[in-house]
This record gives C-alpha cells, sequence and structure tokens, in this order.
C-alpha cells in the first residue's frame, strides 16, 4: 500500500499570493531518512512479545498512522509554538527551532503510544536485541521498497516547511502571480539542481551546491599527498594508502629518516654506507670491531661493479648482495 503523494504546485498563502515551493534538497534527503528507522522502531516495539504478529504485519497500518500523526502535528506546530512562547517565558522550556530535532520529538511521542506494556519493559531492559530487531527490519523495508526514498522525501518536503520556523530550509517568498513566481523560481536560491560531477546523482539546493562540492565524493581533485595522479573522492584513501608513490614510508633499513616511497631508491643510494654497516653488524656479531666493519663496507662497495647493493632496497635483499659479494671476494683472493 503505497501513501498517495500529489503535486501541490504552487502554493497559495496569504489571500491571493503564491509562494515559492522550493526548499533545501539535502535537508529534505536527510529528514526522509529519518522516517525509515522511526517507522521500524514503531513497528517493533508494538509488537514485542507477541508471538503472533511480526513488525511487517502492522507497518502498513502504523506508516499511515505515524503520517497522519506527523502532518497533523506539523500543520499546528508554528501557531503552537507562537502561544507556548507568549503563555510560557521560561526560556529552558522554549520549543527547538531545528526540523530535525522536531520530528525526531514528534517520533517519540508517537512510538510511545504505540509501545506495548512488554515494549515500555524492554525498551530499556534489551536495547541491544531492540536496536538489532530494528536495523534487521530497516533491511527488509529497505531490500522490498516498501517506503522508497522518494516517496518519504515527498513527506519529509511537507514536514520541513510545516516546522521550518525560522525559513532556513525553505523559501520564503511570495508574489501576486504566476509570471512573478516563475521569474523568481529560474534564480532562487533553494532551486534544486543535479551535481555536475560525474557519477553523482544527488539533487541539491544552489544555496548548497558549494558545500556538496566540496565533500562530493564523485569530484575528481588533486592527490592529496601531492603526487600527479586525479582521481575521485571517494578513491582517495585508498590510493593514498596502497598506490600513491608519494605515500610516506620509513627506511626498511631502520633509519630515524622517513620519506615519499618514491625517494626510496635515492635514500638508498645515499644511505648506502651506514645501511651496509646495519647489515655487517648482524652478519659478523664477532670477530670485527666497527672501525673494520665501516672498512668491509667501503670494501663492498667498491668491489660491487654491478651496482647490486645500491639496487638493493630492503634488509633481505642487501643481505644476499653483501653474502654473495664476499664470497665473490673469497674465491677471487683464494684463485
Amino acid at each position: 500500500m503505497e501513501l498517495p503523494v500529489a503535486d501541490p504546485g504552487p502554493v497559495r498563502a496569504e489571500g491571493l499570493l503564491l509562494q515559492c515551493s522550493y526548499c533545501d534538497s539535502e535537508a529534505m534527503h536527510k529528514l526522509a531518512q529519518l522516517l525509515l528507522p522511526g517507522l521500524a522502531a514503531v513497528c517493533v516495539d508494538s509488537t514485542t512479545g507477541d508471538l503472533f504478529k511480526k513488525p511487517s504485519v502492522v507497518a502498513v497500518d502504523l506508516r499511515k498512522e505515524m503520517v497522519d500523526y506527523f502532518t497533523q502535528r506539523s500543520e499546528t506546530f508554528i501557531s503552537d509554538s507562537l502561544i507556548e512562547s507568549e503563555v510560557n517565558q521560561d526560556q529552558e522550556n522554549e520549543m527547538p527551532e531545528d526540523p530535525f530535532e522536531i520530528i525526531s520529538i514528534f517520533m517519540d511521542d508517537f512510538s510511545s503510544t504505540k509501545r506495548n506494556i512488554i515494549g515500555h519493559v524492554s525498551w530499556w531492559l534489551m536495547s541491544d536485541s531492540r536496536d538489532d530487531k530494528i536495523d534487521d527490519f530497516v533491511q527488509e523495508m529497505e531490500m522490498t521498497r516498501f517506503w522508497p526514498l522518494e516517496r518519504r522525501e515527498a513527506i519529509a518536503e511537507v514536514l520541513l516547511k510545516n516546522v521550518d520556523l525560522k525559513t532556513k530550509y525553505h523559501c520564503p517568498e511570495k508574489y501576486e502571480n504566476e509570471e512573478h513566481l516563475a521569474d523568481h523560481k529560474a534564480q532562487c536560491n533553494f532551486r534544486p539542481i543535479t551535481c555536475p560531477n560525474e557519477g553523482c546523482r544527488a539533487k541539491v539546493s544552489v544555496r548548497c551546491m558549494q558545500d556538496h562540492d566540496s565533500a562530493c565524493p564523485f569530484k575528481i581533485i588533486t592527490c592529496e599527498q601531492s603526487c600527479e595522479k586525479r582521481l575521485m573522492r571517494c578513491d582517495m584513501d585508498r590510493h593514498c594508502v596502497t598506490v600513491c608513490p608519494m605515500r610516506p614510508m620509513k627506511c626498511p633499513f631502520g633509519c630515524d629518516s622517513s620519506f615519499p616511497e618514491c625517494n626510496l631508491e635515492q635514500h638508498c643510494s645515499e644511505f648506502l654506507q651506514s645501511h651496509l654497516f646495519k647489515i655487517l653488524k648482524v652478519i659478523h656479531k664477532k670477530g670485527f670491531t666497527d672501525d673494520g666493519l665501516k672498512d668491509h663496507a667501503l670494501q663492498l662497495e667498491k668491489y660491487d661493479n654491478d651496482g647490486k647493493l645500491a639496487k638493493s632496497w630492503d634488509v633481505r635483499s642487501l643481505t644476499n648482495a653483501v653474502k654473495n659479494l664476499e664470497a665473490k671476494m673469497k674465491d677471487d683472493g683464494s684463485s
């Protein structure tokens, strides 16, 4: 059972004035995302302990009740808030202005009226189990498209406009005729546009596009570690950790220095003597003084006609190169 949502078109307000219908697309999307877990919580709490009912059995009826409840509460929210502020001057009891907080309050109030006796107890006695059941039912509804996001967004748009007291998330402009309204809507900062980044299908209000673009996962940007690669923001972390030539690394021979991986060859060439000394201390634990090891390192480097020592970029390869050279030096000396 789908909930009917009609296109309201231009909204008549204050007599003959036409109000702009645009609102903040991202705020509407965020609010729509709150509705599904809210419904799941109501369905789970109302059927907790009932062996003959599952959350899915009551979902259709509770969805309609919840939407009706939210709509009615939201329609009178602004007037109720104004009355409340005049009657009650206590600043601590003022109604919130954030639409998401307001809808969350509506959700808690509605949920408390549908929670059965066992649900009231399990709500705090078995909170971990309750959360798992809610998550499972949310996934079930998403898989079956029980309440698709686009349907929830249509409802969220109505709720957002009803409770947005400061008109922070929807356009407050009103006009005398449709021509003036159309001119305004063509340049309204709340008008939705599709993100221009390839692969991103998000619709964002013009006023929020800069913020969205600065965080859009499909935005092509230059590598954060200053290599020449340009890639999507969503691939940046993997690139920086796995394949970026500028990713930082420590010397494989235990030097205190760190450097971009692309400079490993240069580092190993510049610090070959100190690396050789470290390797020789391990190979020749006895029989050499430190000065003797340093002299031996110089001899190995001079004897290395193929430059294999400088091309050894880790402990294992340098150790093998040293042993091979020492064996060759021994054979040449004996012959």
